[in-house]
């Protein structure tokens, strides 16, 4: 079985999304970054526009476009807090 991270992403005014994945995507101000199981600790910010991927097992892949806000990367997993994030159809 594959390792998994805990993925919770929230926008100013709601939770948008929160699972497991197996790999999470940002856009961040220093460039594309991957984040798979036991990445080491940082916080980066968000690029202004951004997307964020988290894909999912079995191949799925969920992406939104954010605006503003930070990527927290901790040993329990993802938090990606934005300014707002909507959904866009893959």
């Amino acid at each position: 079985m594959a390792k998994t991270l805990q993925v919770d992403l929230v926008a100013v005014e709601e939770k948008v999304w929160s699972g497991e994945a197996e790999m999470l995507v940002a856009r961040t101000t220093e460039g594309e970054l991957g984040v798979l199981p036991g990445h080491a600790p940082l916080l980066g910010q968000l690029a202004n526009p951004g997307q964020v991927r988290v894909k999912l097992a079995g191949g799925k892949e969920l992406a939104y476009e954010v605006s503003g806000g930070f990527l927290s990367v901790t040993t329990e997993g993802v938090t990606v807090l934005a300014e707002s994030a909507v959904a866009v159809e893959r």
